[in-house]
């Protein structure tokens, strides 16, 4: 095994979900004029002909994501990519297929399905040895599969107009990002005040708040730069205040003062340790 460096040479590309794709409508692109089709997936690799190994594990249904992603990565002109979906574990051959690859993509799903039958697997061990030694390797994922990428993850969080205790839970997840956590959807399914709460428990993490047909194009595990039509919101507790989020009972609401938010859309950068902001 090739030594582990503590930076990785690799990129992440976490995207909101509904990326412009073969089923998928992106109600913004008639008002947007930045607006570009599959400009998401398209960073997946830089040449046409590189290996793709697409994981479907957190999908209930599988083969309608390999029906929609086949359509898709054709229409971008793909030509080397493959489907992996396994359900108890996963074999040799699909470890061999993932250090053959130049990109892998996990599907949405459920972001707890992946972390129980992909976290501390030998499949998990290439995935983690290809990102940190190899700098055109490209390890992506949608909704559930951007969810399940950092080290602590919302495993189940309600939606609410009020923040409560005890409604979030918070789970270890697959290890590829530090000091962050990642919420997808974001607007659309009005996350807002679920990811506040995971931060204000965590404070030491980034609450990355992924809008649909959006993603960040992560370098080096914390620069990252904002890609499509909408919007990611970035939140921080780290200068926190007055709180209860510690003492709260449980059902009751809980309060933050002074918490930091980005607005961050396509071409801005921020890095994800310091907080520093950067404009188009």
């Amino acid at each position: 095994m090739k030594e582990r460096t503590t930076t990785p040479k690799g990129k992440l590309l976490i995207i909101g979900g509904k990326e412009d794709r073969d089923d998928t409508d992106v109600e913004i692109k008639n008002k947007n004029e930045d607006f570009i089709p599959h400009e998401i997936l398209k960073l997946l690799i830089s040449n046409k002909e590189n290996r793709i190994e697409v994981i479907t594990t957190a999908s209930a249904e599988p083969e309608s994501m390999r029906d929609t992603y086949t359509k898709t990565f054709k229409e971008i002109g793909y030509t080397n990519f493959g489907f992996i979906h396994f359900v108890d574990k996963a074999i040799d051959e699909d470890v061999q297929r993932i250090k053959n690859s130049k990109a892998i993509f996990f599907t949405g799903g459920d972001q707890n399905v992946i972390c129980e039958k992909f976290k501390d697997t030998p499949l998990c061990d290439a995935l983690k040895e290809k990102y940190f030694a190899e700098d055109d390797f490209v390890i992506a994922g949608t909704s559930a599969g951007a969810m399940c990428m950092p080290e602590i993850i919302i495993c189940e969080g309600e939606d609410g107009e009020a923040i409560l205790e005890n409604d979030i839970t918070l789970a270890s997840g697959l290890g590829l990002l530090s000091r962050c956590i990642v919420d997808t959807h974001f607007v659309h399914r009005g996350r807002f005040g679920r990811l506040s709460h995971a931060v204000m428990i965590k404070r030491e993490c980034f609450g990355i708040g992924l809008g649909e047909d959006t993603a960040l194009l992560i370098e080096e595990g914390k620069r990252a730069i904002c890609k499509g039509s909408g919007m990611v919101i970035g939140i921080s507790a780290k200068d926190l205040e007055k709180t209860n989020v510690d003492t709260v009972e449980k059902g009751h609401p809980v309060y933050g003062e002074n918490l930091k938010v980005h607005i961050i859309t396509d071409g801005c950068s921020i890095d994800l340790e310091s907080g520093a902001f950067t404009a188009p």
